[in-house]
C-alpha cells in the first residue's frame, strides 16, 4: 500500500518538535519515493548521521517539557519511520536545526 505525505507528517510530528516541514512526493504521485526536510530543535548538538536517527517523544510546538521529554525518550528518526519506509522504494532527508535554518534562508533571502 502506497504512503501518503499525510501519513509521514503524522509520524514525524508525533515523534520531534517540528519548526518546519516539507515532504515532496518524487515519484509522481505513486507515494514510493519520498524527499523530506525537517527543522527542529530536536537535531541542536547533533551531527548529520544523528539527525538522521534521532527524534523525541513529543509533539509540537517545542517547550520545555518536550526538552526535557527528549533527554528521557531518544529514539531513532529510521525507526520512527520504519514501517513506512519499508513501503518505500527511496527516502531521503535533509535535517537542519532552527538557527541553520534561518541562516540558510538570510542567504538566500
Amino acid at each position: 500500500m502506497p504512503i501518503s505525505a499525510a501519513d509521514l507528517e503524522n509520524a514525524i510530528c508525533a515523534a520531534m518538535p517540528v519548526t518546519h516541514l516539507e515532504i515532496e512526493d518524487t515519484s509522481n504521485g505513486c507515494g514510493e519515493n519520498y524527499s523530506v526536510f525537517v527543522v527542529s530543535p530536536a537535531f541542536e548538538g547533533k551531527n548529520t548521521l544523528a539527525r538522521h536517527r534521532f527524534s523525541e517523544c513529543s509533539v509540537p510546538p517545542f517547550s520545555l517539557v518536550s526538552q526535557q521529554r527528549a533527554n528521557n525518550f531518544p529514539h531513532q528518526v529510521n525507526e520512527v519511520l520504519k514501517n513506512e519506509i519499508a513501503q518505500m522504494h527511496a527516502f531521503s532527508q535533509k535535517t537542519l536545526t532552527p538557527a541553520q535554518w534561518e541562516a540558510q534562508l538570510a542567504r538566500q533571502g
